[in-house]
């Protein structure tokens, strides 16, 4: 029984077999490009079927181009090239855009018909079906342009679908395999490609003009290795645009097209080897293989009477020179430590969301996509950064590179409070993603995170401290209410979320240098950065709630978990936090309490000028104005008369600040105008080396870096004055002490305990008292500052008061023995004298112990002799 259904591949073998493909392409082509001819037999008619089922509609895919990162020249305000990234360095041109001797040399070599016939040149075809084995040649322009768009739709492809799990060697591979299956499949499935590519490239010449097929084919051919388009070429091999080839430069190109990659001539060591090993087609043998196929061209172009005798001899006389001009691609590129800018912006699109469901995705749009990306930095204040950041800190101390022995590390980033602009991110090491074995360089961006900078973020130490502040103002607390900042062990700390913190092992948390600490106040707590003052707040507060104002202000940790706020340790700040993340903290409370995403973008466009979306981006009211305004006006005084005052240009502009220490490993200072918040950490990007014990000490080195960076900011952006904080938050507060004298010790100490002030049981003292009964208390009743520690004394029961004794000495005596006492006392040496009583030592209601020897005071009165008459 017959086949009913047949594979096109299996009818199209039996029509080769029968007539041949020679006479199979020249009927098809013939009926296609030429109906008029008249054509008759089965198997012809067979063929024409068949030719006109095969696709006919190829759609022209975007070309793969660059994405360029711009920034703007402060001088002009206009954007200037930063770099590019790509798989294929292309720039397109127009048809105006290339020199003519261009198109004359491409014609001449590759498609000397090409404005004659329709898609397919006959005589080409067929003198490859004859005599070309494997399907690569006799090819026309709109042919070969076929085929180029073929093959990058296929390495379009690579890496998503079924392909997104391979490896980076398998897409290569995959990738190769797209250029061979496309230009050398040999056999049927040669056969098949050939005349799918006929059937396509006549599709196109009735879809577009010769010329838009011309530039179009231009523009996506590969010129060798990731060159590809006229445009890249010519700039890339000669350092000239497409428009100022000469003829000589212009053989050499046309002549790559077949073979790119064997007549590059960017390879001063050879393109290939021969069997022996010898470099062939190099700078030392001129380039011979391009220049034979150099010189076919030029040849081809004289036939053709595109170029004169001597024009030919002048251009087969010259020697190759490439002037080879690298294009600008990668962050490695771009000067200075902004290439730690760049490499964020990197880190955005390769890793947001917004810009591809996976991975591979977005880092081919990245590289594939024709992105026009605009960045938000500044140059004028990057550059004062840097200076500030390279003047101050080494990019590595001998000695200490590696997390062993602690390796220094500094950053800065400058953000707009208004808008969450990013203006400046430096540090100190040299940018390279290829140098892994010296600490001068490095590819993480220090100011970043994990997923935008590979960076872990570093302890906030003190900077921290900023959340526990709010959370005071927030829960109605005024900064000038009195607490007791001294050096205490805090037993425990309320915690809503997890569980309050106790402390079971009465750690005492130490300040900076052993300060004691002192009774004061939130508002001198944060000018000089107290631990102790710190915790004292802290445990009037719920540490969730510490966390949760953290959160909302965009603070996360370097793995963009939320940071965690569970322990008296880390309301110091133990948790590793991105300076950008800080930066942000601080802007928000300049900004009257409204947080603006962090970024580096300002806007994307694709190739043809429209809008691509941003990642999710917006300005959100966080902290009321009042909490807000109440903070700044705290911080000023970090800046005016506390620990931040070095880092201070003094110009008349407002800031507000914090400065931070953690262990003496991570320094910071971040401080803000009105308009810029800027953050500076110097410490240990690795391990944890002491810095004031290094070779030179870094632990003021902050400050030296943030005057100039905080006075560049102040010009560029000029900020006010914040606004007036809130009188409620603060006026002057102390707490009533109540007299809990002559109550029991448990019921003293619930009394105070629920009056909110902290209780030490202190030994038995004499009292008159019961025994077990508070007889002293210190600090006594009255007005005392928030949070005191009050020490109550129990009776022993053992005490006496001394009696007012009266009458004579011997009731005086009586009275005493009666009380329990001993008196002493109470006589005079002369027995002639007068006694008159005169108290007790100890006085009259004096508490002492029984049995206490009390003496008699008592006033001894001689009589006067009687005078002797005079006689």
């Amino acid at each position: 029984m017959p086949e009913t259904k047949r594979t096109a591949g299996g009818v199209l073998g039996g029509l080769l077999g029968v007539v041949g493909l020679s006479a199979v392409a020249g009927i098809l082509v013939s009926a296609t490009v030429t109906p008029a001819i008249a054509i008759s037999g089965a198997a012809a008619s067979s063929a024409i079927t068949l030719f006109d089922n095969l696709p006919s509609a190829l759609e022209i895919d975007e070309l793969m181009l660059p994405t360029t990162f711009y920034w703007m020249n402060p001088d002009t305000g206009e954007y200037e090239v930063m770099t590019q990234f790509y798989d294929q360095n292309r720039e397109p041109v127009t048809f105006d855009e290339v020199a003519p001797v261009m198109y004359d040399a491409i014609l001449s070599s590759e498609d000397k018909n090409f404005y004659s016939h329709g898609g397919v040149d006959l005589v080409g075809t067929a003198r490859a079906i004859l005599y070309g084995g494997s399907q690569g040649g006799g090819s026309s322009i709109s042919q070969q342009y076929v085929k180029n768009i073929l093959i990058q739709r296929c390495e379009a492809e690579v890496g998503t679908g079924d392909t997104a799990d391979l490896t980076q060697e398998e897409k290569d591979a995959a990738k190769a395999a797209c250029f061979t299956d496309a230009t050398v499949a040999s056999g049927v499935e040669g056969y098949q490609r050939k005349l799918q590519e006929m059937r396509y490239a006549i599709a196109l010449e009735q879809q577009y003009s010769k010329d838009e097929i011309l530039i179009g084919y231009l523009n996506i051919a590969n010129f060798g290795g990731q060159t590809y388009g006229i445009g890249a070429a010519a700039k890339y091999y000669f350092g000239v645009e497409a428009s100022e080839l000469t003829i000589g430069q212009a053989a050499i190109l046309a002549g790559m097209v077949q073979t790119p990659n064997l007549y590059r001539i960017d390879l001063p060591d050879g393109s290939w080897t021969d069997a022996d090993g010898n470099p062939v087609n190099s700078a030392e043998d001129g380039y011979s293989l391009t220049k034979e196929r150099q010189t076919y061209v030029l040849g081809r172009m004289l036939a053709d009477g595109k170029i004169t005798q001597e024009e030919y001899d002048t251009a087969v006389a010259e020697p190759i020179t490439p002037n080879i001009t690298q294009a600008d691609t990668g962050c490695g590129v771009v000067p200075g430590k902004a290439a730690y800018f760049c490499q964020y912006a990197r880190g955005v699109i390769e890793n947001d969301p917004a810009f591809g469901e996976t991975t591979d995705e977005r880092k081919t749009l990245l590289k594939q996509g024709g992105l026009n990306v605009y960045l938000t930095i500044d140059r004028n204040l990057q550059s004062v950064a840097e200076a500030a950041m390279t003047e101050n800190v080494p990019t590595s101390v001998e000695g200490y590179t590696n997390a062993d022995t602690g390796r220094l590390g500094a950053a800065t980033v400058s953000i707009e409070a208004s808008t969450g602009r990013i203006l400046e991110i430096t540090q100190n090491t040299n940018f390279s993603e290829t140098i892994t074995d010296d600490a001068n360089y490095s590819s993480l961006v220090y100011a970043g995170n994990q997923l935008y900078g590979s960076s872990n973020g570093f302890e906030a130490g003190s900077t921290f401290k900023v959340f526990t502040l709010l959370e005071w103002l927030q829960a109605g607390h005024s900064v000038n209410e009195v607490l007791n900042g001294r050096l205490q062990v805090f037993k425990r700390m309320t915690n809503t979320c997890v569980g309050d913190w106790v402390n079971t092992t009465d750690y005492l948390i130490k300040n900076f240098a052993n300060d004691p600490g002192y009774v004061g106040t939130p508002m001198r707590f944060t000018a000089d950065s107290l631990n102790s003052g710190f915790l004292a707040m802290a445990s009037q507060l719920d540490l969730c709630n510490i966390q949760n104002t953290a959160t909302k202000m965009g603070v996360r940790l370097g793995n963009g978990e939320e940071v965690d706020v569970n322990t008296a340790f880390s309301v110091l700040g133990s948790a590793n936090i991105p300076p950008i993340d800080i930066a942000a903290a601080y802007a928000t409370i300049a900004n009257n309490g409204v947080y603006c995403t962090p970024h580096v973008i300002d806007s994307i466009t694709d190739n043809n000028g429209n809008e691509v979306a941003l990642p999710e981006a917006s300005c959100t009211q966080v902290l009321e104005p009042n909490i807000a305004a109440t903070a700044a006006y705290t911080l000023q005084g970090v800046m005016t008369n506390g620990s931040g005052t070095a880092s201070n240009p003094y110009d008349g502009t407002p800031l507000l600040g914090k400065t931070g220490t953690h262990e003496l490993k991570q320094t910071w200072v971040v401080s803000s105008s009105t308009a810029v918040a800027t953050a500076v950490w110097v410490g240990n990007s690795e391990g944890y080396a002491v810095i004031n014990q290094w070779p030179w000490s870094y632990q003021y080195t902050r400050h030296s870096i943030a005057r100039p960076i905080l006075a560049a900011a102040n010009q560029l952006y000029p900020g006010g004055a914040f606004p007036s904080p809130d009188s409620n938050l603060t006026k002057t507060v102390l707490y009533e002490l109540p007299n809990v004298v002559g109550m029991s010790v448990e019921e003293a100490t619930s009394t105070l305990e629920d009056a909110g002030f902290a209780v030490v049981v202190g030994d038995a003292v004499t009292s008159t008292e019961g025994a077990g009964i508070v007889a002293e208390q210190d600090p006594g009743a009255g007005d005392v500052a928030g949070g005191t520690t009050v020490t109550i004394r129990p009776s022993n029961g053992q005490g006496v008061a001394v009696p007012s004794v009266s009458g004579s000495v011997e009731n005086a005596r009586s009275q005493l023995q009666s009380a329990g006492l001993n008196a002493s006392g109470g006589t005079c040496s002369n027995p002639n004298a007068t006694v008159t009583l005169n108290g007790t030592s100890p006085g009259a209601g004096t508490v002492v112990d029984r049995g206490t020897t009390v003496n008699i005071n008592v006033t001894c009165t001689v009589p006067q002799p009687t005078p002797t008459p005079t006689p």
